[in-house]
């Protein structure tokens, strides 16, 4: 029997798409560190991008252009399509050099109650962003009583 997803790939995998993929993946590789996957590249006919994969820490991320399976991304609607979560190990270097590199950010980092330190950005093309450290463990009593007075 085949192994279940096969060696490499993770159990799920996020899918985002740009109308440029060729400027994202410059821009997510010098603003966010996230290189492309070499080998990864599926291309049309007229070499323009159908999909990639980037690196990010442990993980991957398949980045498309826009269109096919109805993937519109956030240039086109106007509005983010999603957000994406990623722990990384220096926040606040990690802000600097997205701001440095053209990032819209949405918020500074700042320390959250539950234990994280994180920031918003959008990308080039709208993407929503969240990086986040781990700077502390809470106890569950300690969230559970700031979440009260929400």
């Amino acid at each position: 029997m085949p192994e279940n997803p096969p060696k490499g790939i993770q159990r799920i995998t996020t899918r985002i798409a740009y109308e440029d993929p060729a400027a994202a993946l410059a821009f997510l590789e010098a603003a966010f560190g996230f290189p492309e996957i070499p080998g990864q590249r599926l291309q049309r006919s007229d070499g323009s991008l159908i999909l990639t994969e980037v690196k990010i820490v442990d993980a991957y991320l398949m980045v498309s252009s826009a269109g096919p399976h109805a993937i519109a991304s956030p240039k086109t609607t106007g509005a983010p399509t999603e957000s994406l979560m990623v722990y990384v190990d220096n926040v606040d270097e990690h802000f600097e050099t997205a701001k440095n590199n053209g990032a819209h950010i949405v918020s500074e980092p700042a320390d959250q109650y539950w234990g994280d330190r994180r920031y918003e950005a959008k990308d080039i093309e709208g993407h929503l962003w969240f990086f986040h450290q781990r700077t502390r463990d809470v106890p569950r009593e300690e969230i559970d009583a700031v979440e009260a007075g929400f």
